[in-house]
């Protein structure tokens, strides 16, 4: 009999911490956590960055009350080298950090901008069939006048690297339309085992950077790199882009917000109602007050001003233009 997946709660969660936004966001992430996954047993990691030569400064967190306040939630610091990537590219940060947590034990990664909700516990994840966020757009690639389409671009990485086109595509999607093609958001992904997927991650991101088809010679790879490599990695290794139910991740459980005047012009009640929640604690108060834009727009009220200004059941259909009516009223915040 075939061993059945691991749903339960044996896996460990991880963000990148580092100096400056990404420390305040992952002690949000793990106080969020603590608050709404009381079930959660695994390790509640944050990885760090060390310093080095691909580094111009410590990239190590450095608020005191950060690192307090994290200890007193129960949450690991494992520290990690940049070989590859480093400053020139931070979001390397979650490929490199893979390979420093604990190998063979079920993983799944975050970025910091997220806030979970929900029990994460109740997730039915199927850790032998990696998967990622499908809450994206089509960002990646640029189709260029008289260049290749999507299927050209995509099959070229396909080709590369030895793995099965085909059997990747959406073929309830048009031939052409970018949600054909196998394309994640890098804001959460799990699978068995972090150093495996690391290794591949990390092979096939480089491969990309320093060697990529012909056909990707107009595409640009900043920012987009990670997420270029990403359904390579997750195809190769067996997952896909429905192996985790609808409705958990991006939805009950979880919900990645990217920037605090967004999250309070966009998501639903219950998370502006979690996120306030978490906020409360004096302690929390004390670190989180150090940085600005959870200073501004949750503690002194400026996110109500933002959520005023839109109906949240009829907001405008392109994120850029929910952006552009945030700055023209002055408080667009990062």
């Amino acid at each position: 009999m075939a061993a059945k997946p691991k749903t339960t709660d044996d896996f460990n969660v991880f963000v990148i911490g580092q100096a400056g936004r990404l420390q305040y966001e992952a002690l949000l992430f793990a106080a969020s956590v603590r608050e709404f996954s009381p079930n959660f047993k695994g390790r509640l990691i944050v990885a760090e960055p060390q310093p080095g030569p691909l580094w111009p400064r410590d990239p190590r967190m450095d608020d005191t009350l950060v690192l307090e306040a994290l200890n007193d939630l129960d949450v690991e610091i494992i520290p990690f080298e940049s070989k590859a990537f480093g400053n020139a590219y931070a979001y390397g940060n979650k490929i490199e950090a893979l390979t420093a947590l604990p190998k063979g034990k079920p993983f799944v990664f975050f970025d910091t901008d997220t806030l979970i909700t929900g029990e994460l516990t109740s997730v039915p994840f199927n850790f032998n069939k990696p998967s990622a966020s499908l809450k994206r757009e089509g960002t990646w690639p640029t189709l260029e006048l008289y260049g290749p389409g999507y299927g050209e671009i995509w099959k070229s990485l396909y080709d590369k690297f030895g793995l099965d086109y085909k059997s990747s595509l959406d073929q309830s999607q048009p031939d052409e339309y970018w949600k054909r093609y196998l394309y994640f958001n890098a804001g959460f992904f799990f699978y068995k085992c972090p150093h495996e997927f690391g290794e591949k991650f990390l092979e096939y991101a480089l491969a990309i950077r320093d060697c990529p088809p012909r056909e990707l010679v107009c595409q640009t790879m900043d920012p987009w790199l990670d997420q270029v490599a990403l359904p390579l990695v997750i195809h190769a290794l067996g997952g896909g882009r429905d192996t985790l139910p609808d409705g958990y991740l991006d939805g009950a459980v979880s919900c990645h917000y990217r920037l605090f005047p967004m999250l309070y012009a966009r998501e639903a009640d219950n998370v502006i109602a979690a996120l306030e929640q978490v906020c409360a604690p004096n302690k929390l108060k004390k670190a989180l007050k150090a940085y600005n834009p959870i200073k501004r727009m949750v503690y002194q009220g400026r996110g109500e001003k933002v959520r005023a200004l839109f109906d949240q059941n009829d907001l405008p259909r392109k994120e850029q233009a929910i952006r552009n009516r945030i700055k023209r009223e002055g408080f667009w915040m990062r």
